[in-house]
């Protein structure tokens, strides 16, 4: 122990301009991520603001059977399974999809247009975001107005139930998808042209090249970033099923972060909100070890 921390501080004295570099990073994280899991105890109490945490009494599993035997247990876990996995499904392609056609691109002006015009909705604020959304599939709007004219539905797109989950996932990848091919034109500047040469000579079309060699070679890439992915998993995104939900869609729409906001800032239910929260928590967490410990058995590829 003591020749590690020697170890360490010859490389801090060294290395001393680094550390201080990354010091603001430590201690955002530690601040902000670290310091209030200690909240998470409220889980196991029956907390009152009044008492504090400390005095607050321990009720143990309490919550957390209250939750599991409620009636919006299914219904929460279901919404954000369906949801989760529709958003992986294909909002997780389209970046790849997107990078590997810009590579193909001749025109370097044209790829730094089109780079440009598909990452710029991400800079685009939620509350826009999600107030476009309602002003183009309600009565009047456009998009309601195609969507009319085709199914003879007038009925405004986001009070219907069974339409949520595709104006969820499609405005997510609408927003995000220019943003999250960077990382993958990256990985792809980095291949190595002389294996393109080479399949060109051997016979190999734009599309089989894409197949054998560039997706392998920014497979690495794609593993890592989907294993962080299934990390957040069960952590749809509050903010915008709040923008875009209402009681005519519950059904549907209504996920694990919604009903802890409703349960903690709306019906004050602290403790029960942060078991709630804690065990969505724990499920990412499990995923995420399960995804990389397959990842690294299957691919050799893994976060740790």
């Amino acid at each position: 122990m003591k020749a590690h921390l020697k170890l360490l501080s010859k490389d801090i004295k060294k290395n001393y301009s680094a550390y201080l570099l990354v010091l603001p990073v430590i201690l955002f994280y530690a601040y902000f991520s670290y310091v209030p899991m200690y909240g998470a105890v409220i889980a196991f109490k029956d907390y009152s603001p009044a008492l504090g945490i400390v005095k607050s009494p321990f009720v143990g599993l309490e919550h957390f059977r209250n939750f599991f035997s409620s009636v919006y247990f299914l219904r929460v876990l279901k919404n954000t399974i369906n949801i989760s996995l529709t958003g992986l499904l294909f909002g997780f392609p389209a970046p790849i999809i997107l990078a590997l056609l810009i590579s193909e691109l001749t025109k370097k002006w044209f790829a730094r247009t089109v780079q440009t015009i598909t990452y710029l909705p991400h800079f685009i604020s939620l509350v826009v975001i999600c107030g476009m959304i309602s002003q183009f599939t309600t009565t009047g709007g456009i998009i309601q107005n195609i969507y009319a004219a085709v199914t003879g539905n007038t009925i405004s797109m986001l009070n219907d139930p069974k339409l949520f989950v595709p104006i969820y996932v499609v405005s997510g990848i609408w927003q995000e998808v220019g943003w999250g091919s960077i990382i993958y034109l990256a990985a792809l500047s980095a291949v190595d042209h002389e294996l393109y040469e080479a399949a060109t000579i051997d016979g190999a079309g734009r599309l089989k090249q894409i197949f054998a060699i560039t997706l392998p070679s920014i497979m690495p890439t794609i593993v890592t970033l989907f294993i962080l992915r299934l990390g957040s998993a069960l952590n749809v995104g509050h903010e915008k099923i709040i923008l875009l939900y209402n009681p005519m869609t519950y059904e549907t729409s209504d996920v694990i972060s919604s009903f802890v906001y409703r349960a903690g800032l709306q019906s004050f239910k602290y403790d029960y909100a942060t078991a709630v929260g804690l065990f969505n928590s724990v499920i990412n967490f499990a995923i995420v070890l399960s995804a990389n410990y397959m990842s690294k058995k299957i691919n050799n590829t893994s976060l740790w």
